[in-house]
Parts: structure tokens; C-alpha cells; sequence
């Protein structure tokens, strides 16, 4: 997008429904032209910045803002705090998120200071970002990886962006990683740890029950805030939030794709993957219906018949069954099971924090290659 010789006027708080429409286009206007741009559901943008439909709203704060240049909006960003955050991790961290601009230095600087001042006005010492609005949901800014488009649940940026923000003063706090699974297979080795450990752990491994969609996922959930406590960034899911995340995989997920270890019933382990349904959204260019006609859903659940990847999204053990089998156990049956259902056109896994040794070298043993990396900046206030 060209930028206008005008200086930027300062970044102002959104107002109105114009404003908040102009918010939620402006992505669509910069990157439309930009192939690997997926255009999410505006529908679904509504409903994240709705106070009403986001639980996140009923303890965090959250500011929009965009700025001008030129009369037309050249930039937005939100200004989070998530007290939640902060009081897991004896922290006083401010977040930026819902960031989107033209290459103008000019026009971000006037947002990430918009939202540098919202912070300091509620005594927070460090900003970190992109974040919409918590570490659970999409997060980081694409640096390295520009030649495809994102998996599922995934950001995606022009390869400016992170020369965009350190003009600015953002600095890296942490790198997520993604990694490229296509062609792989097993090897003997790894079924043979994983027959091991189903014996020795009396280990069973099953997919979820369609039947118990709900108590299976809550099953999933007490897996998934055991195995990432401490994780940096981390912040488990109030129940209302893990409620809506339940309510949006219900429309996406593969049942056998998620596979739950169990030990004399208790859950233990989870692998979690998804058909990459961003193949699909691509196709509705952003809306369901348009002149009153439901030509996006046509061709969503068109496109939905030929997906064939998958996104690996959640991998987790309990701490005290970590590097006893577990892992293979998973693996082995995740295999089986995006095999079975014919998605043969790759496999993303991720992501995972940069300084995760563990999962990243098991990952690198087992052929998997680092294929995307995603940055959240950071500064002090």
C-alpha cells in the first residue's frame, strides 16, 4: 500500500460502528492482493472484539485504536490488559494485539505509543505483543516461513512487518515455532516404544467419542493446563472461554484426529490435530453470504471436501509420564489416524516455544523440519 507524503495524525480510540467497521476491514484492504493471505470470517472478527460474545471481556480490558494518514485508516492495533496474565506469572505485562498496517513506521509508531500510554495509565511495566487477546488464542508476528500460507488458527503478516515494529523499538521476548511433518512415517523403533509403554503403563489410547464430545474435550482440557503449567506465557482457559473453544473446534474437528492416552481411565496425554480449514476459508474471501445470497458458504463447504492437511495443535503429557513412551504411544496412533483419513497434502505441528528442547529435538529426531516462525516483541514501558 503506498504511503501518503502527509504525516499520520495521532492514533485516536475506535468509536461508533464505522469506526469498528473500518477496524475490521482494514486487513482485507492492505493484504487482500497478497496470495498466501487467508481472509478470516469477518462475522468470526466481530464476535472476538464483541463484549457480549468473548468471555476474555469479563476480567481483561481491551482499547482499540487506529490512525490516519490521509483521511484513510493506515493502521489499528488493540491495547490488552489481562489481569489473569499477570497474576499467574507475578507479572505486570501489557499486550498489543489485532495489529495491522501499511508499511509506514510513522503510522505504527503513533499506534504502539498509543498503546505504550493506555498500559502506563494502568501501572504496567512491559508491553508485549501481538497477542488477540491471550496466549490462547492466535499470537506472534511471521518472521521467517513467507512462502506459504498459514495452517488453521494460525497469523499470517506481509514479510515487512518485523522490520515495521523494530522501527519502533520492539525487540524479540520470545520465538514460536512451526514445524513441517509431510511424508513422515514411524519408524519401526518408535512403534516398538510405543507397544512398551501401552503394556508396561497398561496405557490405552483412543479418539474421542462424538458421543461425549463435551466430557471428552474437558478431558482434553485437564490434560492440557497439567502439561503446559509453567510454560512461559501460559495462562489456562477460564471454563467460559474453554466453552467457546469447544464450540468453534465442534465445526472444524476431525474426531479421530484427537487422540486421548488414558491410564485406569484417568487422562495422561493428548495429541490434537486439525484438518487445516484455512484451505476452505480461502475460498469465501472473508464473508458467508453476499447481495443476500450464501455464495461464501457454497463455496466454504465446497472447498471444506478437498482439504487434505492437518495441523498438529495441541501435543501434551502429564509431567510425571514424560519420556516413559507416552510420546510414541501418540505419535504412532495420530499417524494412523491422519493416514486413515486421507490427508495426504502435509502436516504442520506447532508451535512450540523456541527454547522448548524437549519437543523441538524430538521433533528434529523424528524428521520434522522447522518451517514457520512466529515472533511476539517486546518492550518496556
Amino acid at each position: 500500500m503506498p504511503v501518503s507524503s502527509s504525516s499520520p495524525r495521532p492514533a485516536e480510540p475506535v468509536r461508533g460502528r464505522r469506526g469498528l467497521a473500518e477496524f475490521i476491514e482494514l486487513p482485507y484492504r492492505l493484504h487482500g492482493g497478497d496470495p498466501h493471505f487467508v481472509p478470516p470470517l469477518r462475522g468470526d472478527c466481530r464476535r472476538l472484539l464483541d463484549r457480549r460474545h468473548n468471555p476474555f471481556f469479563r476480567y481483561g480490558e481491551v482499547e482499540l485504536f487506529t490512525v490516519r494518514r490521509a483521511g484513510r485508516v493506515a493502521g489499528r492495533i488493540a491495547a490488552v490488559h489481562n489481569p489473569r496474565h499477570n497474576g499467574v506469572h507475578g507479572a505486570r505485562d501489557g499486550f498489543f494485539g489485532q495489529f495491522a498496517c501499511a508499511d509506514d513506521p510513522e503510522a505504527a509508531r503513533e499506534l504502539l505509543d498509543a498503546v505504550a500510554r493506555w498500559l502506563r495509565e494502568r501501572g504496567l511495566r512491559t508491553m508485549l505483543g501481538p497477542v488477540n487477546f491471550t496466549m490462547n488464542d492466535e499470537c506472534g508476528v511471521l518472521v521467517e516461513g513467507f512462502d506459504a500460507p498459514p495452517s488453521v488458527m494460525m497469523p499470517y503478516n506481509p514479510a515487512y512487518y518485523p522490520a515495521l515494529l523494530e522501527s519502533c523499538g520492539m525487540v524479540k521476548a520470545k520465538d514460536l515455532w512451526a514445524w513441517d511433518g509431510t511424508g513422515w512415517v514411524p519408524p519401526e523403533r518408535l512403534l516398538s516404544i510405543a507397544r512398551r509403554a501401552e503394556s508396561r503403563h497398561r496405557l490405552t489410547v483412543r479418539p474421542l467419542d462424538p458421543a461425549r464430545y463435551d466430557a471428552d474435550l474437558d478431558r482434553v482440557k485437564l490434560v492440557f493446563d497439567r502439561a503446559w503449567q509453567g510454560n512461559w506465557g501460559f495462562t489456562p482457559m477460564t471454563d467460559a472461554e474453554f466453552a467457546l473453544a469447544k464450540q468453534r473446534l465442534r465445526a472444524i474437528m476431525n474426531p479421530r484426529l484427537v487422540q486421548l492416552a488414558e491410564v485406569a481411565g484417568e487422562p495422561v496425554a493428548v495429541a490434537l490435530a486439525l484438518p487445516d480449514f484455512n484451505q476452505a476459508l480461502a475460498a469465501a474471501r472473508g464473508r458467508l453470504s453476499r447481495f443476500g445470497l450464501p455464495l461464501g458458504r457454497v463455496r466454504l463447504s465446497l472447498a471444506a471436501r478437498r482439504i487434505d492437511r492437518v495441523r498438529g495443535l495441541l501435543f501434551g503429557v502429564v509431567p510425571d509420564l514424560r519420556r516413559h513412551g507416552v510420546e510414541a504411544a501418540l505419535l504412532a496412533r495420530t499417524y494412523e489416524a491422519v493416514t486413515a483419513g486421507g490427508y495426504r497434502g502435509g502436516m504442520e505441528l506447532g508451535w512450540t516455544l523456541e527454547d522448548n528442547q524437549a519437543i523441538n529435538r524430538y521433533l528434529s529426531l523424528l524428521g520434522g523440519t522447522r518451517s514457520k516462525a512466529y515472533r511476539i516483541y517486546g518492550r518496556e514501558l
